[in-house]
């Protein structure tokens, strides 16, 4: 009795306006799917927090209804009907009576509720949306089921945090040696994102919602040698390191991300194991195409029935796997590339790449061209070819051309959206050229998507590049001038656009250049240029485990 009597007093002073002083006011920010809203105005006392009805309702699409005399306000939504009462602790919803912990409030003219009512079940299934207030925002977002929440990073590796809700289930792929896919099916994301980590065991992190699943995109880093996907605590936690015995989380490390976002709590379970799946290599790694064994799945799972996450089994153990390797001839066709006195550029990118490719097939990699004739293909159709083919690599084979007769040298090229100088835009704009060559119903939606692509191997690109580079330096017999300090570029190549792996894109002199036309032109440089260039891929695949 005397605590009802206090809240009635207390709401009571309010309504004369007299004791003002006791709470402290502000502004709470408001914020929809990541988006900022505004703000409305709040007041806070004894740690809870009370916000303006008719704002905050109208800033989540309610209609709201004031009675000053009778100190009420009316919400309402589809499905969704409420009744606060100034003094009341409890709303009446749908006609019931729903507790909310603390009382509504008049204050200086208007009605404010407690943040626990803009947090009620019913009203978010009202909204079709998840609230939280956290931080003194009011957070809605989409029904999620699936969102990441922190990282962890050591020497020892990196751990990814993700909250999950229900029976998410997850599908674990290696898209190449660099690339670690997770999907899981019929999950929805909280939010779409990409974060650069740019360390040695994880450089990118992808995701994003595809339809009814969302897809998990890991970039790995050159010390990434195993990883593992484990639930623990009501997170899944995937772990990349590059020794075994990293992989478990030791006793000073946390077990969840403390600081991301609790939107609710997961269901609890007893933390499993760390599933160890050795990063791809040349020994004892499934071909791509062999689909990753599962345990079998069990029926569809009743509404009293919680399903189990999918634990992933190792692929058993078949031939060894190849590194797959697309060469790319530029130009051909009625697309001749430059042309100077008679020699055409696609001749030479031809013959060189056909020498390169029986290379690179005597060592034992799996190579594809995307033409072995004087054929024309669109540019866009080179990106896909390869990774069609799932290739680990993409290089294209290139000679220059410039208004300078002077300008000569080998140089090899990665993309980015900016070159590396005046020259290198211009050697791009030149290789570009091809696209006037496409026919006219060539797909512009496809080109845009392609150009928004961002390539996310730039940094194996750009070491593929520079092995190549030091290759051809060291090769003897070609004749033709590499500068060690500035003959790894960037530009931003269509071609190399949408590649799924690290690709290059190779100048192997300058045709416009009477120096490096006479070595070009000469089968014996060609096949030392084509010997230079898979020394360096070679000495790649090498270092990164490719080869024994």
């Amino acid at each position: 009795m005397m605590k009802k009597f206090l809240v009635i007093s207390l709401a009571a002073l309010f309504w004369l306006g007299g004791v003002s002083c006791v709470w402290a006011q502000g502004k709470t920010e408001i914020k929809i799917i990541g988006r900022d809203k505004g703000s409305v105005s709040s007041i806070q006392s004894n740690g809870v927090t009370y916000l303006d009805v008719q704002k905050t309702a109208k800033k989540l699409g309610a209609n709201v209804e004031l009675y000053a005399a009778a100190k009420q306000a009316k919400v309402t939504l589809k499905g969704f009907s409420a009744i606060l009462t100034a003094g009341e602790s409890t709303v009446v919803v749908n006609g019931s009576n729903v507790p909310l912990g603390e009382s509504v409030i008049a204050y200086k003219g208007d009605i404010m509720a407690p943040v626990a009512f803009f947090t009620l079940p019913s009203w978010q299934q009202a909204l079709d949306r998840q609230i939280e207030f956290k931080d003194n925002t009011l957070w809605v977002e989409k029904n999620f089921n699936l969102a990441y929440e922190d990282k962890l990073q050591t020497e020892q590796g990196d751990q990814l945090f993700f909250y999950h809700s229900g029976a998410v289930q997850y599908v674990l792929h290696s898209v190449n040696k660099h690339t670690l896919e997770i999907t899981f099916p019929k999950a929805v994301v909280k939010r779409e994102f990409t974060t650069r980590l740019r360390d040695d065991f994880i450089q990118t992190i992808n995701m994003r919602q595809e339809e009814d699943k969302a897809v998990l995109r890991v970039i790995l880093g050159r010390k990434a040698k195993n990883w593992s996907m484990e639930e623990s605590g009501g997170k899944w936690v995937l772990r990349v390191a590059q020794n075994a015995q990293d992989m478990q989380p030791r006793a000073d490390e946390p077990s969840a991300a403390e600081d991301g976002p609790q939107i609710s709590s997961a269901p609890s379970a007893q933390p499993k194991p760390a599933l160890l799946l050795p990063a791809p290599s040349v020994i004892g790694e499934a071909d791509e195409d062999t689909p990753v064994q599962e345990k079998p799945s069990a029926a569809p799972a009743s509404d009293n029935k919680e399903l189990k996450p999918a634990i992933i089994q190792p692929a058993p153990a078949v031939a060894r796997k190849k590194m797959r390797i697309m060469v790319d001839p530029g130009h051909g066709g009625k697309d001749p590339g430059a042309i100077r006195r008679g020699y055409r550029e696609k001749t030479w990118n031809l013959a060189v790449a056909k020498e390169l490719t029986a290379l690179l097939k005597k060592a034992g990699f799996e190579v594809r061209m995307t033409r072995d004739t004087d054929k024309f293909i669109a540019l866009s159709e080179r990106s896909k070819m390869s990774n069609n083919f799932k290739a680990d690599l993409f290089v294209s084979v290139h000679t220059n051309a410039s208004k300078n007769s002077r300008a000569n040298g080998f140089q090899v090229y990665f993309r980015s959206e900016k070159a590396t100088d005046k020259e290198a835009a211009e050697v791009a704009a030149l290789e570009n050229e091809a696209l006037q060559y496409e026919e006219v119903h060539y797909n512009f939606v496809d080109a845009l998507l392609q150009s928004l692509a961002k390539n996310e191997y730039i940094n194996e690109s750009s070491k593929l590049a520079g092995y190549v580079r030091n290759a051809v330096y060291k090769q003897p017999g070609i004749g033709i001038a590499v500068n060690r300090n500035s003959s790894v570029r960037q530009a931003n190549f269509y071609v190399l656009k949408g590649v799924n792996s690290p690709a290059i894109l190779i100048e192997m002199g300058y045709i416009s250049s009477s120096k490096d036309r006479a070595r070009l032109s000469q089968k014996a440089v060609q096949k030392r240029m084509a010997q230079g260039i898979y020394n360096g891929i070679y000495d790649y695949a090498k270092k990164e485990g490719w080869l024994k």
